[in-house]
């Protein structure tokens, strides 16, 4: 049987073999390769007299072949201007009474609970949205609510009202022989205890087109979407109610008022109708008695 293998062994002869060699002296680092202007002190002289050739990217295209490099945003984009608010101003400084003018009243509260209500304040406006009567008005009864939070009404403001007799009589006299404009007008009516010709009549709330599913609209929400305005924010202003229902009226005259005069013709057909039927069908009525003559 073999006899095994001896191991390696680390003596110090192994060592020894090179007796002259120190095992612990560094090595000497290998000099770097001289630049170009180690070996030639002119070099980079005449290097800049060379053709520069431009360099290359890696899917091997010059830089110029590339366009330019794209330019990366410095900020967001700004957002779109926000639509300016439309404040309802007179278009004119006209102050004239004109054929159409509006209507608005305020109301307070009057009665023993204060539920019932009475006129506190009137204006009107010509077709231009100026001011042509504002009055504050002392109501017969005695005043329980003022409503100030909608009607803007306080009591000092009755220090300076005139009597409802005197301010219902300039109104009617005002709006005689005009077309009413105004929102909900029989309440404005029913307040001033005043009554105008239906013909004359153009009202924001009855106006078919204004109806959404044939519910009557707030003046505040047709303001919005007819004028881009915001009118009622909080108190309302009778001036600023007049106005906007004036220029909503202005702004489909001509169709509105096309409509009314062929409803009113419509209305007149009918009635010369009614009138013919009876008539003729009373010749042939076995129930009339004949006069023979």
């Amino acid at each position: 049987m073999a006899a095994e293998a001896a191991p390696p062994s680390s003596s110090p002869s192994a060592t020894g073999a090179n007796p002259g060699r120190n095992p612990k002296r560094k090595r000497k680092p290998k000099p770097k390769a001289a630049g170009p202007s180690t070996l030639n002190p002119n070099w980079a002289q005449l290097q800049s007299k060379l053709p520069q050739r431009p360099a290359s990217t890696h899917l091997g295209k010059r830089k110029h072949d590339a366009g330019p490099p794209p330019q990366r945003p410095t900020s967001a984009e700004p957002s779109p201007p926000a639509e300016a608010e439309v404040k309802l101003e007179p278009t004119s400084d006209d102050a004239s009474l004109t054929k159409a003018v509006a209507i608005d009243c305020e109301m307070v509260g009057v009665g023993s609970d204060g539920g019932k209500s009475a006129l506190g304040r009137v204006t009107l406006v010509n077709s231009f949205g100026n001011v042509v009567y504002d009055e504050y008005v002392r109501a017969v009864e005695r005043i329980v609510d003022y409503r100030t939070h909608i009607s803007g009404i306080r009591p000092k403001h009755m220090n300076k009202a005139k009597e409802f007799w005197v301010v219902q009589k300039e109104v009617a006299e005002l709006i005689k022989g005009r077309i009413l404009v105004g929102h909900a007008l029989p309440n404005d009516l029913k307040v001033l205890l005043l009554s105008h010709p239906k013909k004359d009549i153009r009202d924001t709330s009855e106006y078919e087109i204004f109806r959404r599913e044939r519910k009557r609209r707030s003046l505040k929400d047709l303001a919005a979407e007819v004028l881009g305005a915001k009118i009622q924010q909080s108190e309302h202003c009778p001036i600023e109610d007049a106005r906007a229902a004036m220029f909503i009226y202005n702004k489909h005259k001509k169709g509105w008022e096309k409509n009314m005069k062929e409803q009113f013709r419509f209305k007149k057909k009918l009635k010369k109708r009614g009138k013919k039927k009876p008539a003729e069908s009373n010749v042939n009525d076995p129930n009339i008695p004949t006069v023979l003559l």
